[in-house]
């Protein structure tokens, strides 16, 4: 987004309360690859290198970020959080911890990670193992030898599971909704470029294609666990907001049971867990892979722009009527990839901004 006013010669200040480009994928776990191809994930402006494969690692992307900024004369004001949002007659107020800015336009591009979401399970604080969200789950090394439970259907909870069994004693991995799972790509084709063509289908036509390719390139798992969408794995993404576990060694573990599925967890007492179905396990660890949240309502949360559950209404070139000029770009969850759909969104916003706010101050953070 910085880039393409930079582009277009608009004026702005980039707030952000980290102290470094690409923060957050600085803090994901080390193992962690893009699941969207390298061809596919570049921003407007640089390509990201050859020399980096198909699958971009999280280091070599976090480098590839720090070129980009370079390459644009992208300069963040670092350590800056934004604590507040209100329109003005004129324009925006921009509350922060470096003081207010006034603004023609301001917008949020804080990202679908900003706020870890954990489970409310009752008893959780009474947990007598070792207990940590995915954010600050690193390596497996950790959980060497020890019974660990994953809890999640996404693919940070796939792959954390995943890696995790192959050093310890016992892998289980909790399950609330048997997710939608899709092989990352066929013979070298990526699955992303489905998401991209699809998108526009009608639901009932994508969901009959999905299900086809679903059963074509992922065995039934149900003896496992994790029977497949019945028959409606794009209606569900649509439902649930959660994209398809893209397979690169998860099903192979549920497979060969080095990960073995169980049910929602109910409670939790000191060292027991207590599942739906009336088990109860007792692991020496649980990491919860239950995603993140946008986190925008303390900023945002009175001017029309999210949902009652706090997610966006608006996103890209398209605002709200009782905030025009306020713009939400990669805060929504999509198939075709998200780094895509950002560059997408910022191209239309950085146009739209530097046509109507030619002379304004445009605060983006």
């Amino acid at each position: 987004m910085a880039a393409e006013l930079h582009q277009r010669g608009v004026e702005f200040d980039l707030l952000e309360r980290t102290g470094a480009v690409g923060a957050s994928w600085r803090s994901r776990y080390d193992s962690l690859r893009l699941h969207t191809a390298r061809q596919l994930s570049g921003l407007p402006g640089l390509r990201i290198p050859r020399r980096f494969g198909s699958w971009v690692r999280r280091d070599d992307l976090v480098s590839y970020l720090e070129e980009y900024a370079a390459r644009h004369r992208i300069t963040p004001q670092f350590g800056v959080e934004v604590t507040g949002v209100e329109r003005m007659a004129d324009g925006w107020r921009v509350e922060s911890t470096a003081g207010t800015y006034e603004a023609g336009a301001v917008v949020l591009a804080t990202g679908l990670s900003r706020t870890p979401r954990i489970p409310a399970w009752p008893g959780l604080s009474s947990f007598t193992g070792d207990f940590v969200h995915s954010s600050a789950y690193r390596d497996p090394e950790p959980y060497r030898g020890k019974r660990v439970l994953v809890v999640g259907a996404g693919n940070s909870a796939a792959e954390v599971a995943t890696e995790i069994s192959a050093i310890a004693t016992d892998v289980r991995l909790s399950v609330r909704r048997p997710p939608n799972i899709v092989r990352r790509d066929l013979a070298g084709f990526p699955t992303q470029v489905f998401g991209i063509v699809l998108r526009r289908f009608p639901v009932p036509v994508v969901d009959a294609l999905t299900s086809m390719l679903r059963r074509i390139s992922v065995p039934n798992l149900s003896r496992y666990g994790l029977p497949g969408p019945m028959g409606d794995g794009f209606s569900q993404y649509l439902r649930s907001h959660t994209v398809p576990i893209l397979d690169h060694g998860f099903v192979a573990a549920i497979q060969t049971g080095a990960i073995t599925v169980v049910p929602q967890i109910a409670s939790i007492d000191g060292p027991d867990v207590a599942l739906v179905d009336g088990r109860v396990l007792r692991p020496d660890a649980i990491v919860a892979a239950t995603g993140f949240r946008p986190d925008l309502g303390g900023l945002v949360g009175g001017l029309g722009v999210l949902d009652e559950k706090g997610e966006p209404l608006i996103g890209g070139v398209h605002t709200a009527p009782e905030a025009p000029g306020l713009y939400l770009v990669g805060l929504n969850i999509v198939l075709s990839g998200l780094l895509r759909e950002v560059g997408i969104e910022a191209r239309a916003v950085g146009r739209t901004i530097a046509r109507t706010q030619s002379v304004e101050t445009a605060a983006v953070r």
